[in-house]
This record gives C-alpha cells, sequence and structure tokens, in this order.
C-alpha cells in the first residue's frame, strides 16, 4: 500500500504540472492576440492620420490665393507654347523623377479624352544620357546639359524639388532661363533657392516631403486638365 500511495501522488503532481502549462499557453496566446490586435488597431490610427494630414495639406493649398494664382498663370504659359509648336521638359530626382515622367505621360498620351499628342520630355528616363552626362561632367550636369541640347526659346521647362535647393535642377533652371525657355518649378513651403531662378514658383504649404509630392501630382493634373480642355475645347 505505501508503494502504491506514492506512485498516485506523482501521477497528481505531473497531472497539475500538465493544467498549469496548458493555462500558462493559453494566457500566453490570449496576451499575444491581445497584442496582435492593438498592433492591428494603431495601424488603422496611423492610416487615418496619414490620411488627414495630406487632406489638411490640400486644404491649405486650395486657400492660398497665391499658390491657386501661380498655376493658373503656369497653366496659360503651358497653352501658349504648345499652341505656338514648342514643348516641355520635365525633370526631377527620385520621387520627383517619377512625377516628372507621369505629368510627361499626360501630355504625351491623354489625360481625360482623346485628342493629338502633347509634346513633353522627362529628362531622367534616358539611363545612358543621364550616366554619361553624370560621369563626364558630375551630377549637377545631368539636366543641364539636356537643356542645352533639347530645349529652345518658347519652350516650358518644369523643375520640381521639394527642397527648392536639388543642384542639378536649379541649374538647369537657370540655364533655361538664359536659353529663353518658360522655366517653371514646382517646390514645397519656402521655395528654396529655386524661388529667384524662375519665372513661375509653385511653392506647396508643407515642409513635409511626403506631403509635398502629394500636392505636386495633383498641381499636375491640375495643369494637365486645364492644359488638354482649353487647347482642345473640351
Amino acid at each position: 500500500m505505501p508503494a502504491r500511495r506514492q506512485f498516485v501522488i506523482v501521477s497528481v503532481t505531473w497531472h497539475s504540472i500538465d493544467e498549469k502549462l496548458a493555462r500558462q499557453n493559453v494566457e500566453r496566446t490570449w496576451h499575444e492576440n491581445k497584442r496582435c490586435m492593438m498592433h492591428i488597431d494603431d495601424f488603422e490610427q496611423r492610416v487615418s492620420r496619414s490620411i488627414q494630414a495630406s487632406i489638411a495639406t490640400k486644404e491649405l493649398l486650395l486657400r492660398s490665393a497665391e499658390v491657386i494664382s501661380t498655376i493658373a498663370r503656369v497653366s496659360k504659359a503651358l497653352v501658349s507654347a504648345l499652341k505656338q509648336g514648342n514643348k516641355v521638359l520635365l525633370f526631377g530626382n527620385g520621387g520627383s523623377a517619377a512625377d516628372a515622367q507621369h505629368i510627361a505621360a499626360e501630355f504625351v498620351g491623354r489625360f481625360v479624352f482623346d485628342r493629338p499628342a502633347l509634346p513633353a520630355l522627362a529628362l531622367s528616363v534616358n539611363t545612358s544620357c543621364v550616366t554619361a552626362i553624370g560621369n563626364d561632367y558630375g551630377f549637377d550636369a545631368v539636366f543641364s546639359r539636356q537643356i542645352e541640347a533639347l530645349g529652345r526659346p518658347g519652350d516650358v521647362a518644369i523643375g520640381i524639388s521639394t527642397s527648392g535647393n536639388s543642384p542639378n535642377v536649379l541649374r538647369a533652371l537657370s540655364v533655361a532661363r538664359k536659353m529663353g525657355l518658360c522655366a517653371v518649378a514646382l517646390t514645397g513651403c519656402t521655395g528654396g533657392k529655386l524661388t529667384d531662378a524662375v519665372d513661375h514658383c509653385i511653392c506647396i504649404p508643407s515642409n513635409e516631403t511626403p506631403r509635398i509630392q502629394e500636392c505636386h501630382i495633383v498641381v499636375g493634373h491640375v495643369i494637365s486638365e486645364l492644359v488638354e480642355q482649353t487647347i482642345f475645347h473640351e
């Protein structure tokens, strides 16, 4: 009997340990699931905050009479240049290079409706040209050298820089202006050095690069729509 009693006690002890481990696993899983749900909720809140920040910047853009007026003047300048057989040259770095390509595509392809193509070039797309100029003359010359080759008086050069201080954009617009092109800059709140180097500077009312870039493409779309509607009477 004593030996049997000892065996039963040991059995109950192991059974208790198993139950305790099981409870711990359940509690751990519950806490992990709770943290996961809190993490998901946090992500949803951050998504909402980002969208709200983007909307707030666009509302500031809409309320800026100066910016609205500048966008209108740039649109009129583009209409005049394109009607006279001139072209648009666009350029920028990184995300701004992508925006330049995007806007150029709206002119060459179409924005809303079918119509004849409009001449526009993004200067970042020819990688052989960009790398050759960068290698031989330096990165600051990758756009200005192309302006010298492709630009003609009456063309419109549009440089995009969120800071307004990108050296290669600044240099290209300075060269464009000297050659008789209409020089336009899309920048951030201060306009940076580009403010004094161009004919028209569209300054987005923000210091945050993502918000500035979001508004740049909105401005690009607005200009594309106005130019298309005005030239083709739709």
